[in-house]
């Protein structure tokens, strides 16, 4: 059965069908190619469908797996302040190339990365909780913040230097520690 809006798959749906699911997914927020692909197999949509679908909203624009992947760096690193290597791997896990996600990653500044991490160590540094620990544990705030930073991507070398800085800062005990 052939509808209004294009050949049908065998019970995938038609490629109006599957414009519009794809529509309806970029209305929440910009995705790469390659999670469109998913969620329309998922629907149930033939690859042949999808492909098509796909091909035509590359053509109009709106799907770009460059621009996506320079719009999820930017809103992930000012955001939810990931690191180079969380966003690599966010980007790896999206389907998105990797010399484009290289060319994404290489728009964060390093010492821009290096400020959003000093924001965060700064920021978890105000807990009540931390800065006790801080005046009687130093080691375990240490590794806690130096944790924190590595989970959101950043690289360890500047995880223990920024937490070993802001500890100093706020008056905690760092001498003698080895990098």
């Amino acid at each position: 059965m052939t509808g209004a809006g294009g050949a049908s798959g065998e019970g995938g749906g038609t490629a109006e069908q599957a414009r519009d699911a794809a529509l309806r997914l970029l209305t929440d927020r910009a995705r790469s190619r390659h999670e469109l692909t998913t969620r329309l197999t998922d629907k149930g949509f033939t690859p042949s469908v999808t492909a098509s679908v796909l091909d035509r909203l590359t053509e109009l624009g709106l799907v770009d797996d460059r621009d996506f992947a320079h719009q999820w760096v930017r809103s992930r690193h000012t955001y939810s302040g990931r690191g180079k290597q969380a966003l690599r791997n966010e980007l790896r896990t999206k389907g998105i190339d990797p010399a484009v996600a290289a060319e994404a990653l290489e728009t964060i500044d390093p010492e821009d990365e290096r400020d959003r991490a000093r924001e965060l160590v700064v920021k978890k540094l105000r807990s009540p909780s931390v800065r006790a620990t801080a005046s009687t544990d130093r080691d375990k705030v240490l590794r806690s913040l130096v944790g924190m930073l590595a989970r959101r991507g950043f690289s360890q070398g500047m995880a223990f230097e920024i937490a070993k800085s802001e500890l100093e800062a706020v008056g905690a005990d760092t001498d003698g520690l080895e990098n």
